[in-house]
Protein backbone atom coordinates (compact mmCIF):
# COMPACT_ATOMS: atom_id res chain seq x y z
CA UNK A 1 0.00 0.00 0.00
CA UNK A 2 1.29 3.70 -0.30
CA UNK A 3 2.32 5.77 2.15
CA UNK A 4 -0.39 8.00 3.23
CA UNK A 5 0.16 11.67 4.56
CA UNK A 6 -3.03 12.11 6.58
CA UNK A 7 -3.97 15.86 6.74
CA UNK A 8 -4.24 16.92 10.48
CA UNK A 9 -7.91 17.07 10.68
CA UNK A 10 -8.22 14.08 10.14
CA UNK A 11 -7.64 12.59 13.78
CA UNK A 12 -10.34 15.30 15.14
CA UNK A 13 -12.36 12.88 12.44
CA UNK A 14 -11.45 9.77 14.02
CA UNK A 15 -11.77 10.87 17.59
CA UNK A 16 -15.17 12.74 17.51
CA UNK A 17 -15.87 8.83 15.66
CA UNK A 18 -14.69 7.31 18.53
CA UNK A 19 -16.53 9.13 21.20
CA UNK A 20 -19.73 9.25 20.01
CA UNK A 21 -19.89 5.30 19.13
CA UNK A 22 -22.13 5.16 16.15
CA UNK A 23 -22.73 8.66 14.43
CA UNK A 24 -23.49 10.02 10.38
CA UNK A 25 -21.47 11.71 8.09
CA UNK A 26 -24.25 14.55 8.38
CA UNK A 27 -23.83 14.23 12.54
CA UNK A 28 -19.99 14.81 11.88
CA UNK A 29 -19.81 17.24 9.50
CA UNK A 30 -22.02 19.49 11.99
CA UNK A 31 -20.60 18.88 14.62
CA UNK A 32 -16.98 19.66 13.32
CA UNK A 33 -18.13 22.41 11.11
CA UNK A 34 -16.67 21.30 8.08
CA UNK A 35 -18.80 20.60 4.56
CA UNK A 36 -19.63 17.57 3.29
CA UNK A 37 -17.12 17.02 0.68
CA UNK A 38 -14.21 17.56 3.11
CA UNK A 39 -16.00 14.74 5.62
CA UNK A 40 -16.17 12.44 2.65
CA UNK A 41 -12.73 12.84 2.02
CA UNK A 42 -11.29 12.64 5.21
CA UNK A 43 -13.63 9.53 6.10
CA UNK A 44 -11.92 7.76 2.41
CA UNK A 45 -8.68 8.08 4.57
CA UNK A 46 -9.59 6.51 7.56
CA UNK A 47 -11.51 3.67 6.19
CA UNK A 48 -8.20 3.12 4.30
CA UNK A 49 -6.34 3.45 7.24
CA UNK A 50 -9.14 0.69 8.25
CA UNK A 51 -9.93 2.79 11.05
CA UNK A 52 -13.66 3.52 10.12
CA UNK A 53 -16.13 1.01 8.98
CA UNK A 54 -20.13 1.66 7.80
CA UNK A 55 -22.39 0.14 10.07
CA UNK A 56 -26.64 0.08 9.63
CA UNK A 57 -29.13 2.32 8.09
CA UNK A 58 -30.58 4.65 10.48
CA UNK A 59 -34.29 5.47 9.63
CA UNK A 60 -34.66 8.57 7.37
CA UNK A 61 -36.79 11.29 8.22
CA UNK A 62 -36.48 12.91 4.40
CA UNK A 63 -34.54 11.84 1.33
CA UNK A 64 -31.82 8.92 1.49
CA UNK A 65 -30.98 7.45 4.57
CA UNK A 66 -28.33 7.97 6.23
CA UNK A 67 -25.85 5.04 6.99
CA UNK A 68 -23.71 4.99 10.37
CA UNK A 69 -19.89 5.48 10.79
CA UNK A 70 -18.07 3.46 13.64
CA UNK A 71 -14.68 3.10 14.95
CA UNK A 72 -13.30 -0.42 13.75
CA UNK A 73 -13.06 -1.71 16.84
CA UNK A 74 -11.64 -4.83 15.54
CA UNK A 75 -8.91 -3.17 13.42
CA UNK A 76 -6.39 -4.01 16.38
CA UNK A 77 -6.14 -5.11 19.84
CA UNK A 78 -4.94 -4.02 23.04
CA UNK A 79 -3.01 -6.41 25.98
CA UNK A 80 -4.10 -4.51 29.70
CA UNK A 81 -3.42 -5.59 32.72
CA UNK A 82 -3.92 -4.55 36.68
CA UNK A 83 -1.17 -5.37 38.53
CA UNK A 84 -1.57 -6.02 42.79
CA UNK A 85 0.46 -6.56 45.48
CA UNK A 86 -0.76 -10.64 45.21
CA UNK A 87 -2.36 -10.86 42.28
CA UNK A 88 -2.74 -9.56 38.66
CA UNK A 89 -5.83 -9.07 36.14
CA UNK A 90 -4.58 -9.62 32.66
CA UNK A 91 -6.94 -8.91 29.38
CA UNK A 92 -7.27 -8.55 25.61
CA UNK A 93 -9.34 -5.80 24.92
CA UNK A 94 -10.15 -4.21 21.43
CA UNK A 95 -10.00 -0.60 20.18
CA UNK A 96 -13.30 0.23 21.99
CA UNK A 97 -12.08 -0.81 25.64
CA UNK A 98 -14.03 -3.88 25.08
CA UNK A 99 -12.49 -6.55 27.07
CA UNK A 100 -12.70 -9.94 24.75
CA UNK A 101 -10.86 -11.38 27.21
CA UNK A 102 -9.47 -11.91 30.61
CA UNK A 103 -7.71 -13.98 33.46
CA UNK A 104 -6.56 -13.23 37.17
CA UNK A 105 -3.30 -14.90 38.30
CA UNK A 106 -1.81 -15.54 42.12
CA UNK A 107 1.47 -13.47 41.91
CA UNK A 108 3.96 -12.38 44.65
CA UNK A 109 4.89 -8.11 43.30
CA UNK A 110 7.95 -8.92 46.06
CA UNK A 111 9.19 -11.61 43.16
CA UNK A 112 10.53 -8.92 41.44
CA UNK A 113 9.55 -7.03 37.97
CA UNK A 114 11.14 -9.59 35.54
CA UNK A 115 9.62 -12.59 37.06
CA UNK A 116 6.17 -10.93 37.40
CA UNK A 117 6.65 -9.06 34.26
CA UNK A 118 7.61 -12.42 32.35
CA UNK A 119 4.37 -14.04 33.71
CA UNK A 120 1.89 -11.76 32.41
CA UNK A 121 3.48 -11.47 29.17
CA UNK A 122 2.92 -15.82 29.04
CA UNK A 123 -0.41 -15.20 30.15
CA UNK A 124 -1.10 -12.40 27.25
CA UNK A 125 0.50 -14.91 24.59
CA UNK A 126 -2.18 -17.39 26.35
CA UNK A 127 -5.04 -15.05 25.94
CA UNK A 128 -4.22 -13.94 22.48
CA UNK A 129 -4.32 -17.60 21.57
CA UNK A 130 -6.83 -18.45 22.76
CA UNK A 131 -9.34 -15.43 21.35
CA UNK A 132 -8.08 -15.47 18.12
CA UNK A 133 -5.57 -12.38 17.83
CA UNK A 134 -2.66 -12.50 15.77
CA UNK A 135 0.39 -10.73 16.97
CA UNK A 136 -0.03 -8.42 14.32
CA UNK A 137 -3.72 -7.49 15.58
CA UNK A 138 -1.70 -6.26 18.87
CA UNK A 139 -1.34 -2.17 18.13
CA UNK A 140 -0.23 -1.77 22.18
CA UNK A 141 0.24 -2.20 25.93
CA UNK A 142 -1.64 -0.66 28.91
CA UNK A 143 -0.49 -1.57 32.35
CA UNK A 144 -1.62 -0.60 36.20
CA UNK A 145 0.69 -1.28 38.88
CA UNK A 146 0.17 -0.40 42.16
CA UNK A 147 2.53 2.59 43.16
CA UNK A 148 3.33 5.86 41.98
CA UNK A 149 4.90 5.94 38.20
CA UNK A 150 6.50 8.64 36.29
CA UNK A 151 4.08 8.19 33.68
CA UNK A 152 6.60 9.89 30.95
CA UNK A 153 9.10 7.23 31.47
CA UNK A 154 6.82 4.52 32.59
CA UNK A 155 9.01 4.00 35.76
CA UNK A 156 7.73 2.82 39.09
CA UNK A 157 9.08 5.43 41.60
CA UNK A 158 9.76 4.45 45.00
CA UNK A 159 6.82 2.47 44.90
CA UNK A 160 6.08 1.20 48.49
CA UNK A 161 4.55 -2.30 48.36
CA UNK A 162 6.57 -3.26 45.28
CA UNK A 163 10.10 -4.21 46.22
CA UNK A 164 12.72 -4.53 43.52
CA UNK A 165 10.39 -2.16 41.09
CA UNK A 166 11.66 1.49 42.18
CA UNK A 167 13.36 2.82 38.75
CA UNK A 168 12.62 -0.16 36.70
CA UNK A 169 12.45 0.28 33.20
CA UNK A 170 8.58 -1.35 32.89
CA UNK A 171 8.21 -0.18 29.34
CA UNK A 172 11.40 -1.20 28.14
CA UNK A 173 10.86 -4.71 29.48
CA UNK A 174 7.48 -5.39 27.57
CA UNK A 175 8.50 -3.37 24.50
CA UNK A 176 10.96 -5.98 24.12
CA UNK A 177 9.35 -9.07 24.35
CA UNK A 178 5.88 -7.51 22.48
CA UNK A 179 7.90 -4.87 19.87
CA UNK A 180 4.26 -2.75 20.41
CA UNK A 181 4.43 0.88 22.58
CA UNK A 182 3.81 0.35 26.36
CA UNK A 183 2.36 2.65 28.89
CA UNK A 184 2.32 2.27 32.36
CA UNK A 185 0.11 4.21 35.15
CA UNK A 186 -0.94 4.07 38.26
CA UNK A 187 -3.55 1.61 38.86
CA UNK A 188 -6.38 3.77 40.59
CA UNK A 189 -5.50 6.02 37.44
CA UNK A 190 -6.91 3.87 35.35
CA UNK A 191 -9.52 2.46 37.85
CA UNK A 192 -10.90 6.22 37.36
CA UNK A 193 -10.68 6.47 33.62
CA UNK A 194 -12.18 3.20 33.03
CA UNK A 195 -14.98 4.33 35.32
CA UNK A 196 -14.83 7.82 33.17
CA UNK A 197 -15.24 5.75 29.48
CA UNK A 198 -17.24 3.18 30.41
CA UNK A 199 -18.69 3.26 33.72
CA UNK A 200 -20.23 5.85 36.81
CA UNK A 201 -18.19 8.38 35.24
CA UNK A 202 -19.65 8.69 31.45
CA UNK A 203 -20.61 12.30 30.21
CA UNK A 204 -19.13 13.57 33.90
CA UNK A 205 -16.33 16.51 33.37
CA UNK A 206 -15.28 16.94 36.72
CA UNK A 207 -14.98 14.00 38.96
CA UNK A 208 -12.57 11.77 41.38
CA UNK A 209 -12.34 7.94 41.73
CA UNK A 210 -11.46 6.77 44.75
CA UNK A 211 -10.22 3.30 45.32
CA UNK A 212 -10.40 1.88 49.38
CA UNK A 213 -9.08 -1.54 49.27
CA UNK A 214 -6.08 -2.37 51.36
CA UNK A 215 -4.72 1.08 50.73
CA UNK A 216 -6.66 3.93 49.54
CA UNK A 217 -5.87 5.96 46.45
CA UNK A 218 -7.85 8.01 43.72
CA UNK A 219 -8.23 9.39 40.29
CA UNK A 220 -8.88 12.58 39.11
CA UNK A 221 -10.51 13.60 35.98
CA UNK A 222 -10.62 16.96 35.19
CA UNK A 223 -12.22 18.38 31.89
CA UNK A 224 -12.89 15.33 30.90
CA UNK A 225 -9.36 14.24 30.95
CA UNK A 226 -7.16 12.44 33.14
CA UNK A 227 -5.15 14.83 35.33
CA UNK A 228 -1.87 12.68 36.55
CA UNK A 229 0.10 16.03 37.46
CA UNK A 230 3.79 17.14 36.85
CA UNK A 231 5.16 13.87 37.31
CA UNK A 232 2.25 11.68 37.30
CA UNK A 233 1.83 11.34 41.32
CA UNK A 234 -1.93 13.51 41.57
CA UNK A 235 -4.39 11.87 43.06
CA UNK A 236 -2.43 10.12 46.05
CA UNK A 237 -4.84 10.82 48.95
CA UNK A 238 -3.54 7.77 50.72
CA UNK A 239 -0.97 9.74 52.21
CA UNK A 240 -2.40 12.67 52.94
CA UNK A 241 -1.78 13.41 57.27
CA UNK A 242 -4.32 12.28 59.64
CA UNK A 243 -3.43 14.72 62.40
CA UNK A 244 -4.25 13.03 65.47
CA UNK A 245 -2.57 9.51 64.33
CA UNK A 246 1.16 8.85 64.58
CA UNK A 247 1.06 4.91 63.03
CA UNK A 248 3.99 4.92 60.81
CA UNK A 249 3.35 4.22 56.77
CA UNK A 250 5.13 2.34 54.44
CA UNK A 251 6.09 5.82 52.33
CA UNK A 252 8.44 6.78 55.30
CA UNK A 253 5.74 9.14 57.05
CA UNK A 254 3.63 8.68 60.02
CA UNK A 255 -0.24 9.16 60.75
CA UNK A 256 -1.26 8.58 56.82
CA UNK A 257 -4.80 8.39 55.47
CA UNK A 258 -3.77 4.41 53.94
CA UNK A 259 -2.18 3.28 57.61
CA UNK A 260 -5.16 4.61 59.88
CA UNK A 261 -8.49 4.19 57.51
CA UNK A 262 -7.74 1.71 54.81
CA UNK A 263 -8.44 -1.91 54.94
CA UNK A 264 -4.65 -3.46 55.31
CA UNK A 265 -5.02 -0.85 58.71
CA UNK A 266 -8.56 -2.52 59.41
CA UNK A 267 -7.64 -6.06 59.43
CA UNK A 268 -4.68 -5.57 61.61
CA UNK A 269 -7.18 -3.37 64.16
CA UNK A 270 -9.48 -6.18 64.15
CA UNK A 271 -6.79 -9.07 64.61
CA UNK A 272 -5.51 -7.04 67.76
CA UNK A 273 -9.14 -6.08 68.90
CA UNK A 274 -10.69 -9.56 68.27
CA UNK A 275 -10.07 -11.77 70.99
CA UNK A 276 -11.57 -8.55 73.74
CA UNK A 277 -14.48 -7.24 71.56
CA UNK A 278 -15.22 -9.58 68.03
CA UNK A 279 -18.31 -11.23 68.13
CA UNK A 280 -18.92 -15.00 66.44
CA UNK A 281 -18.30 -14.10 62.84
CA UNK A 282 -14.90 -12.32 63.01
CA UNK A 283 -14.28 -14.66 65.91
CA UNK A 284 -14.97 -18.11 63.91
CA UNK A 285 -13.29 -16.82 60.93
CA UNK A 286 -10.08 -16.15 62.80
CA UNK A 287 -9.98 -19.07 64.98
CA UNK A 288 -10.41 -20.90 61.17
CA UNK A 289 -7.52 -19.43 59.69
CA UNK A 290 -5.89 -17.10 62.09
CA UNK A 291 -5.96 -14.28 59.69
CA UNK A 292 -8.68 -12.10 58.31
CA UNK A 293 -9.45 -10.36 54.66
CA UNK A 294 -11.25 -7.03 54.22
CA UNK A 295 -14.30 -9.49 53.09
CA UNK A 296 -14.72 -10.62 56.14
CA UNK A 297 -14.98 -7.13 57.75
CA UNK A 298 -17.71 -6.11 55.86
CA UNK A 299 -19.54 -9.84 56.28
CA UNK A 300 -19.41 -9.58 60.14
CA UNK A 301 -20.63 -5.93 59.97
CA UNK A 302 -23.66 -6.79 58.04
CA UNK A 303 -24.32 -9.57 60.37
CA UNK A 304 -23.97 -7.16 63.42
CA UNK A 305 -20.55 -7.19 64.72
CA UNK A 306 -19.60 -3.96 66.34
CA UNK A 307 -15.80 -3.88 66.25
CA UNK A 308 -16.49 -4.73 62.58
CA UNK A 309 -19.30 -2.05 62.80
CA UNK A 310 -16.84 0.54 64.52
CA UNK A 311 -14.05 -0.02 61.98
CA UNK A 312 -15.76 0.54 59.03
CA UNK A 313 -17.62 3.96 60.39
CA UNK A 314 -14.34 5.04 61.82
CA UNK A 315 -12.62 3.86 58.27
CA UNK A 316 -15.25 6.18 56.32
CA UNK A 317 -15.62 9.26 58.66
CA UNK A 318 -12.07 9.73 58.05
CA UNK A 319 -12.15 8.91 54.23
CA UNK A 320 -15.44 11.67 54.22
CA UNK A 321 -13.23 14.22 56.29
CA UNK A 322 -10.44 13.97 53.63
CA UNK A 323 -12.73 13.99 50.69
CA UNK A 324 -14.86 17.06 52.03
CA UNK A 325 -11.29 18.69 51.74
CA UNK A 326 -11.16 17.46 48.05
CA UNK A 327 -14.37 18.87 47.08
CA UNK A 328 -13.69 22.20 48.43
CA UNK A 329 -10.38 22.56 47.07
CA UNK A 330 -11.99 20.40 43.05
CA UNK A 331 -14.97 20.60 43.00
CA UNK A 332 -16.11 18.05 41.12
CA UNK A 333 -19.75 16.91 39.81
CA UNK A 334 -19.18 13.51 40.84
CA UNK A 335 -17.40 10.99 43.63
CA UNK A 336 -16.89 7.58 42.30
CA UNK A 337 -16.35 4.85 45.38
CA UNK A 338 -14.63 1.34 44.95
CA UNK A 339 -13.15 -1.36 46.55
CA UNK A 340 -13.30 -3.70 48.69
CA UNK A 341 -14.36 -1.58 51.35
CA UNK A 342 -17.49 -0.18 49.86
CA UNK A 343 -18.51 -3.12 47.53
CA UNK A 344 -20.99 -4.53 49.33
CA UNK A 345 -21.42 -2.07 52.18
CA UNK A 346 -24.25 0.57 52.29
CA UNK A 347 -22.70 1.84 55.90
CA UNK A 348 -19.47 2.91 54.40
CA UNK A 349 -21.11 4.46 51.48
CA UNK A 350 -23.62 6.50 53.39
CA UNK A 351 -21.31 7.53 55.98
CA UNK A 352 -19.04 9.33 53.23
CA UNK A 353 -21.68 10.48 51.76
CA UNK A 354 -22.51 12.19 55.39
CA UNK A 355 -19.23 13.58 56.36
CA UNK A 356 -18.78 15.26 52.65
CA UNK A 357 -22.41 16.93 52.61
CA UNK A 358 -21.70 18.00 56.19
CA UNK A 359 -17.97 19.05 56.14
CA UNK A 360 -17.88 20.51 52.34
CA UNK A 361 -19.57 24.40 51.57
CA UNK A 362 -22.56 24.22 50.00
CA UNK A 363 -21.44 25.57 46.49
CA UNK A 364 -19.18 22.48 46.35
CA UNK A 365 -21.88 20.27 46.24
CA UNK A 366 -25.11 21.87 44.82
CA UNK A 367 -24.51 19.53 42.26
CA UNK A 368 -22.14 16.38 43.84
CA UNK A 369 -23.50 13.30 43.35
CA UNK A 370 -21.40 10.60 45.43
CA UNK A 371 -22.42 6.91 43.97
CA UNK A 372 -20.70 3.14 43.98
CA UNK A 373 -17.97 1.89 41.13
CA UNK A 374 -20.40 0.45 38.66
CA UNK A 375 -17.64 -1.15 36.44
CA UNK A 376 -15.87 -2.97 40.08
CA UNK A 377 -13.21 -4.69 39.36
CA UNK A 378 -12.90 -4.61 35.46
CA UNK A 379 -12.31 -0.60 35.56
CA UNK A 380 -8.50 -0.92 35.66
CA UNK A 381 -8.72 -3.36 32.45
CA UNK A 382 -10.66 -0.65 30.56
CA UNK A 383 -8.98 2.63 31.58
CA UNK A 384 -5.74 0.65 30.61
CA UNK A 385 -7.59 0.12 27.00
CA UNK A 386 -8.41 3.58 26.92
CA UNK A 387 -5.15 5.09 28.13
CA UNK A 388 -3.29 2.84 25.12
CA UNK A 389 -5.93 3.90 22.73
CA UNK A 390 -5.63 7.83 23.35
CA UNK A 391 -1.92 7.52 23.48
CA UNK A 392 -1.95 5.81 20.15
CA UNK A 393 -4.43 8.69 18.75
CA UNK A 394 -2.38 11.55 20.22
CA UNK A 395 -1.48 13.89 17.47
CA UNK A 396 2.91 13.42 16.89
CA UNK A 397 1.78 9.89 17.34
CA UNK A 398 -1.16 9.17 15.05
CA UNK A 399 1.17 11.30 12.53
CA UNK A 400 4.23 9.31 12.74
CA UNK A 401 2.40 5.89 12.33
CA UNK A 402 -0.38 6.27 10.15
CA UNK A 403 1.49 7.06 6.63
CA UNK A 404 3.33 3.76 7.59
CA UNK A 405 0.24 1.52 8.01
CA UNK A 406 -1.67 -1.02 5.84
CA UNK A 407 -5.11 -1.59 6.83
CA UNK A 408 -5.06 -4.56 8.44
CA UNK A 409 -1.80 -4.35 10.31
CA UNK A 410 -0.87 -2.61 13.44
CA UNK A 411 1.45 0.86 13.74
CA UNK A 412 4.68 -0.08 12.62
CA UNK A 413 6.69 2.07 15.35
CA UNK A 414 7.51 0.16 18.73
CA UNK A 415 9.03 3.16 19.88
CA UNK A 416 5.60 5.41 20.13
CA UNK A 417 5.59 5.20 23.87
Amino acid sequence: MAELDPPPDVLAVVRRVRALGATTRADLGRSLGVGRGVVNQRLGILRELGLVEEGGVRSSSGGRAPRELRFRAAAGHVLVAELDALSFAAGVSDLTGEIVAQEEHAVDLADGPVAVLDRLGAVWEQLCARSGVPADRVWGIGLGVPGPVEFASGRPTAPPIMPGWDGYDVRGHLAGRFAVPVWVDNEVNLEALGEARAGSGVGVADMVFVKLGVGIGSGVISGSRLHRGAQGAAGDIGHVAVVEHDEPCRCGNAGCLEVVAGGGALVRQAMERAAAEAGPHLTSTIAATASLEIADIVTAAAQGDQLALDLLTRSARLVGSTLASLVNFFNPSRLVIGGGLVEGSDLVLSTIREVVYGRSLPLATRSLAIGRSTLGPTAGLVGAAAMAVDELLADRRFHAWAPHRSPYGRPEIASLS
